[in-house]
Protein backbone atom coordinates (compact mmCIF):
# COMPACT_ATOMS: atom_id res chain seq x y z
CA UNK A 1 0.00 0.00 0.00
CA UNK A 2 3.21 2.21 0.93
CA UNK A 3 5.03 1.69 -2.75
CA UNK A 4 1.37 2.58 -4.21
CA UNK A 5 1.08 5.71 -2.73
CA UNK A 6 4.60 6.61 -2.74
CA UNK A 7 4.20 5.88 -6.79
CA UNK A 8 1.28 7.82 -6.83
CA UNK A 9 3.25 10.48 -5.54
CA UNK A 10 6.20 10.36 -7.63
CA UNK A 11 3.63 10.93 -10.85
CA UNK A 12 2.09 13.59 -9.45
CA UNK A 13 5.06 15.34 -8.61
CA UNK A 14 6.61 14.64 -11.99
CA UNK A 15 3.58 15.64 -13.56
CA UNK A 16 3.81 19.08 -11.71
CA UNK A 17 6.78 19.26 -12.77
CA UNK A 18 6.29 19.34 -16.57
CA UNK A 19 3.72 21.77 -16.33
CA UNK A 20 5.81 24.20 -14.68
CA UNK A 21 9.05 22.97 -17.06
CA UNK A 22 6.83 24.29 -20.06
CA UNK A 23 4.86 27.72 -18.47
CA UNK A 24 8.38 28.68 -16.78
CA UNK A 25 9.88 28.84 -20.30
CA UNK A 26 7.11 31.11 -22.30
CA UNK A 27 6.91 33.03 -18.93
CA UNK A 28 10.94 34.11 -18.66
CA UNK A 29 11.17 34.66 -22.87
CA UNK A 30 8.75 36.92 -22.02
CA UNK A 31 10.43 38.71 -19.44
CA UNK A 32 13.65 38.42 -21.35
CA UNK A 33 11.56 40.15 -24.55
CA UNK A 34 10.25 43.07 -22.29
CA UNK A 35 13.45 43.60 -20.11
CA UNK A 36 15.22 44.21 -23.56
CA UNK A 37 12.18 46.61 -24.77
CA UNK A 38 12.72 48.91 -21.51
CA UNK A 39 15.55 51.34 -21.29
CA UNK A 40 16.59 52.53 -17.64
CA UNK A 41 19.64 52.27 -15.73
CA UNK A 42 20.77 48.41 -14.49
CA UNK A 43 18.66 46.92 -18.22
CA UNK A 44 22.24 45.24 -18.57
CA UNK A 45 21.80 43.70 -14.84
CA UNK A 46 18.32 42.46 -16.00
CA UNK A 47 18.89 41.17 -19.18
CA UNK A 48 22.04 38.89 -17.73
CA UNK A 49 19.60 37.67 -14.77
CA UNK A 50 17.43 36.41 -16.90
CA UNK A 51 19.94 34.85 -18.97
CA UNK A 52 20.80 32.94 -16.13
CA UNK A 53 17.31 32.05 -15.61
CA UNK A 54 16.89 30.82 -19.10
CA UNK A 55 20.16 28.42 -18.10
CA UNK A 56 18.72 27.59 -15.09
CA UNK A 57 15.52 26.65 -16.53
CA UNK A 58 17.47 24.26 -19.41
CA UNK A 59 19.57 22.60 -16.01
CA UNK A 60 16.11 21.17 -14.54
CA UNK A 61 15.04 20.35 -17.35
CA UNK A 62 17.58 18.65 -18.46
CA UNK A 63 17.47 16.48 -14.53
CA UNK A 64 13.86 16.39 -14.91
CA UNK A 65 14.39 13.97 -18.22
CA UNK A 66 17.18 11.98 -16.79
CA UNK A 67 15.79 11.54 -13.61
CA UNK A 68 12.06 10.44 -13.19
CA UNK A 69 12.61 7.64 -11.43
CA UNK A 70 14.37 8.85 -8.50
CA UNK A 71 12.06 9.53 -5.50
CA UNK A 72 13.61 11.95 -3.91
CA UNK A 73 15.28 13.24 -6.96
CA UNK A 74 11.39 14.38 -7.56
CA UNK A 75 10.75 16.42 -4.94
CA UNK A 76 13.86 18.37 -4.77
CA UNK A 77 13.29 19.02 -8.62
CA UNK A 78 9.96 19.92 -7.88
CA UNK A 79 10.77 22.66 -5.04
CA UNK A 80 13.77 24.18 -7.48
CA UNK A 81 11.57 24.50 -10.17
CA UNK A 82 9.08 26.40 -7.61
CA UNK A 83 11.93 28.51 -5.92
CA UNK A 84 12.90 29.42 -10.00
CA UNK A 85 9.42 30.32 -10.74
CA UNK A 86 8.88 32.63 -7.75
CA UNK A 87 12.31 34.45 -8.60
CA UNK A 88 10.87 35.02 -12.19
CA UNK A 89 7.78 36.21 -10.64
CA UNK A 90 9.82 38.43 -8.06
CA UNK A 91 12.48 40.08 -10.72
CA UNK A 92 8.49 40.94 -13.12
CA UNK A 93 7.26 42.81 -10.41
CA UNK A 94 10.90 44.61 -9.79
CA UNK A 95 11.68 45.13 -13.76
CA UNK A 96 7.71 46.54 -13.97
CA UNK A 97 8.35 48.75 -11.03
CA UNK A 98 12.31 49.79 -12.14
CA UNK A 99 10.04 51.01 -15.49
CA UNK A 100 6.84 52.73 -13.52
CA UNK A 101 9.37 54.60 -11.82
CA UNK A 102 11.23 55.43 -14.50
CA UNK A 103 8.23 56.74 -16.63
CA UNK A 104 5.99 57.88 -14.19
CA UNK A 105 6.88 60.81 -13.42
CA UNK A 106 7.76 62.29 -16.98
CA UNK A 107 3.86 60.72 -17.88
CA UNK A 108 1.91 62.44 -14.85
CA UNK A 109 4.19 65.44 -15.56
CA UNK A 110 3.75 65.46 -19.37
CA UNK A 111 -0.31 65.39 -19.30
CA UNK A 112 -2.25 68.09 -20.67
CA UNK A 113 -4.58 69.52 -17.87
CA UNK A 114 -8.33 69.28 -19.89
CA UNK A 115 -11.89 69.28 -18.68
CA UNK A 116 -12.88 66.03 -20.80
CA UNK A 117 -11.36 62.69 -20.93
CA UNK A 118 -8.65 62.05 -23.45
CA UNK A 119 -7.55 58.93 -25.74
CA UNK A 120 -4.25 58.81 -27.59
CA UNK A 121 -4.87 57.53 -30.67
CA UNK A 122 -2.95 53.90 -32.06
CA UNK A 123 -1.87 53.39 -34.75
CA UNK A 124 -0.45 50.09 -36.71
CA UNK A 125 2.55 48.57 -34.85
CA UNK A 126 2.63 51.65 -32.93
CA UNK A 127 3.66 54.17 -35.06
CA UNK A 128 3.89 57.62 -34.43
CA UNK A 129 1.80 58.44 -37.58
CA UNK A 130 -0.44 56.64 -39.53
CA UNK A 131 0.82 55.95 -43.03
CA UNK A 132 -0.61 57.56 -46.19
CA UNK A 133 -3.36 54.97 -48.30
CA UNK A 134 -1.61 52.58 -50.63
CA UNK A 135 1.01 52.16 -47.92
CA UNK A 136 2.45 49.36 -45.48
CA UNK A 137 2.81 50.09 -41.68
CA UNK A 138 6.21 48.73 -40.27
CA UNK A 139 8.15 49.17 -37.11
CA UNK A 140 11.13 46.84 -36.43
CA UNK A 141 14.17 45.97 -33.93
CA UNK A 142 17.77 44.35 -33.84
CA UNK A 143 18.22 41.84 -31.11
CA UNK A 144 19.51 42.94 -27.98
CA UNK A 145 23.14 41.83 -27.12
CA UNK A 146 23.19 37.66 -27.29
CA UNK A 147 19.77 37.61 -24.77
CA UNK A 148 16.39 39.44 -26.75
CA UNK A 149 15.69 38.76 -29.99
CA UNK A 150 14.83 40.92 -32.87
CA UNK A 151 10.90 42.10 -33.57
CA UNK A 152 9.46 42.51 -36.92
CA UNK A 153 5.83 44.06 -36.87
CA UNK A 154 4.01 45.09 -40.65
CA UNK A 155 0.47 46.33 -40.85
CA UNK A 156 -0.24 45.48 -37.12
CA UNK A 157 0.90 42.04 -37.70
CA UNK A 158 4.11 40.04 -35.66
CA UNK A 159 6.29 38.39 -38.05
CA UNK A 160 8.99 37.60 -36.41
CA UNK A 161 9.95 37.84 -32.60
CA UNK A 162 11.04 36.21 -29.53
CA UNK A 163 7.73 35.26 -28.47
CA UNK A 164 6.82 33.65 -31.91
CA UNK A 165 10.34 31.47 -31.25
CA UNK A 166 10.89 32.18 -34.67
CA UNK A 167 14.38 33.94 -34.36
CA UNK A 168 17.90 33.20 -34.27
CA UNK A 169 21.23 34.47 -33.20
CA UNK A 170 22.69 35.54 -37.27
CA UNK A 171 20.38 37.31 -40.01
CA UNK A 172 16.86 36.78 -39.44
CA UNK A 173 14.51 37.41 -42.55
CA UNK A 174 11.26 37.95 -43.29
CA UNK A 175 9.67 37.69 -47.33
CA UNK A 176 6.08 39.60 -47.78
CA UNK A 177 4.08 39.82 -50.87
CA UNK A 178 4.51 43.77 -52.39
CA UNK A 179 1.13 43.86 -53.55
CA UNK A 180 -0.46 42.19 -50.80
CA UNK A 181 1.36 42.68 -47.55
CA UNK A 182 1.13 38.79 -46.75
CA UNK A 183 3.53 37.30 -45.06
CA UNK A 184 5.14 34.64 -46.99
CA UNK A 185 7.79 32.68 -44.83
CA UNK A 186 10.38 33.63 -42.59
CA UNK A 187 14.11 32.03 -41.61
CA UNK A 188 17.15 33.30 -39.52
CA UNK A 189 20.61 31.82 -41.01
CA UNK A 190 23.82 31.60 -38.42
CA UNK A 191 26.54 33.17 -39.36
CA UNK A 192 28.56 32.32 -36.87
CA UNK A 193 28.60 28.27 -36.68
CA UNK A 194 26.41 28.31 -39.67
CA UNK A 195 26.74 27.53 -43.59
CA UNK A 196 26.59 30.93 -45.51
CA UNK A 197 25.28 28.75 -48.71
CA UNK A 198 22.09 28.63 -47.14
CA UNK A 199 21.85 32.00 -46.99
CA UNK A 200 22.99 32.13 -50.61
CA UNK A 201 20.16 29.17 -51.73
CA UNK A 202 17.43 31.07 -49.85
CA UNK A 203 17.97 34.65 -51.13
CA UNK A 204 17.75 33.00 -54.50
CA UNK A 205 14.65 32.09 -54.26
CA UNK A 206 12.90 35.40 -53.75
CA UNK A 207 10.62 36.36 -56.37
CA UNK A 208 10.28 39.93 -58.06
CA UNK A 209 8.40 42.38 -56.05
CA UNK A 210 8.99 40.67 -52.73
CA UNK A 211 9.73 42.81 -49.40
CA UNK A 212 12.84 41.81 -47.67
CA UNK A 213 12.81 42.51 -44.29
CA UNK A 214 16.05 41.32 -42.19
CA UNK A 215 17.54 42.42 -38.64
CA UNK A 216 20.66 40.61 -36.78
CA UNK A 217 20.90 39.31 -33.92
CA UNK A 218 24.13 38.84 -31.89
CA UNK A 219 27.07 38.15 -34.96
CA UNK A 220 25.33 38.16 -38.57
CA UNK A 221 28.44 38.70 -40.36
CA UNK A 222 31.21 36.39 -39.55
CA UNK A 223 30.45 34.20 -42.02
CA UNK A 224 29.43 36.37 -45.11
CA UNK A 225 31.28 36.47 -48.23
CA UNK A 226 31.24 38.72 -51.15
CA UNK A 227 28.82 36.45 -53.13
CA UNK A 228 26.00 37.26 -49.89
CA UNK A 229 26.76 40.24 -49.71
CA UNK A 230 26.34 41.43 -53.59
CA UNK A 231 22.80 40.02 -53.46
CA UNK A 232 21.72 41.44 -50.28
CA UNK A 233 23.40 44.96 -51.68
CA UNK A 234 20.97 44.18 -54.71
CA UNK A 235 18.21 44.23 -52.47
CA UNK A 236 19.01 47.83 -51.67
CA UNK A 237 21.29 48.09 -48.94
CA UNK A 238 24.18 50.39 -48.48
CA UNK A 239 25.67 49.22 -45.28
CA UNK A 240 26.15 45.18 -46.25
CA UNK A 241 29.32 45.63 -47.37
CA UNK A 242 30.55 47.34 -44.35
CA UNK A 243 28.58 44.71 -41.96
CA UNK A 244 31.09 43.78 -39.31
CA UNK A 245 31.41 41.00 -36.17
CA UNK A 246 28.61 41.93 -33.84
CA UNK A 247 26.96 44.95 -35.35
CA UNK A 248 23.40 45.83 -35.32
CA UNK A 249 21.45 46.10 -38.79
CA UNK A 250 18.08 46.25 -39.87
CA UNK A 251 17.47 46.73 -43.00
CA UNK A 252 13.75 46.95 -45.35
CA UNK A 253 14.63 46.18 -49.39
CA UNK A 254 12.93 44.58 -52.10
CA UNK A 255 13.68 42.40 -54.91
CA UNK A 256 13.88 44.21 -58.39
CA UNK A 257 14.24 47.68 -56.45
CA UNK A 258 15.96 50.35 -58.82
CA UNK A 259 17.96 52.32 -56.01
CA UNK A 260 19.35 52.40 -52.66
CA UNK A 261 16.64 51.65 -49.72
CA UNK A 262 15.72 54.78 -47.51
CA UNK A 263 14.95 51.95 -44.80
CA UNK A 264 18.20 50.58 -43.28
CA UNK A 265 20.31 51.71 -39.96
CA UNK A 266 23.56 50.18 -38.82
CA UNK A 267 25.52 50.67 -35.54
CA UNK A 268 29.18 49.34 -35.53
CA UNK A 269 30.03 47.12 -32.55
CA UNK A 270 32.84 49.28 -30.59
CA UNK A 271 33.88 48.80 -27.10
CA UNK A 272 34.08 52.00 -26.31
CA UNK A 273 30.13 52.54 -27.42
CA UNK A 274 28.74 49.54 -26.87
CA UNK A 275 25.26 49.37 -24.37
CA UNK A 276 25.90 45.91 -23.40
CA UNK A 277 29.57 45.46 -23.47
CA UNK A 278 30.42 43.44 -26.11
CA UNK A 279 27.17 44.45 -28.16
CA UNK A 280 26.14 47.80 -29.22
CA UNK A 281 22.68 49.39 -28.52
CA UNK A 282 19.29 47.90 -29.92
CA UNK A 283 18.17 50.01 -33.25
CA UNK A 284 14.66 50.79 -33.64
CA UNK A 285 12.75 51.43 -37.18
CA UNK A 286 9.48 52.17 -38.42
CA UNK A 287 8.53 53.78 -41.52
CA UNK A 288 5.82 53.60 -44.34
CA UNK A 289 7.04 50.86 -47.40
CA UNK A 290 4.62 52.02 -50.65
CA UNK A 291 2.56 49.00 -51.72
CA UNK A 292 3.60 47.53 -55.13
CA UNK A 293 0.96 48.81 -57.84
CA UNK A 294 1.76 46.56 -61.10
Amino acid sequence: MNGKMMQSFQEEVNLISLVLNSWLNHFIQVLVELAGSLAFPGACFVLRTFTWLKGAYIVLYSLQILGTNMRAGGILKLAALVSVFFLAVFLAFQLLEINMDFNLGNVFGSMPVEEGPTRQERYKCGLSKPCPEGHFSFKMASGAASVVGPKICLEDNILMSGVKNNVGRGINIALVNGKTGDLIKTDYFDMWAGDVNTLITFLKTIEEGTVVMMATFDDSASKLNDESKKMIGELGSSSISTLGFRDNWIFVGGKGIKTKSPFEQHIKNNADTNKYEGWPEVLEMEGCIPQRQE
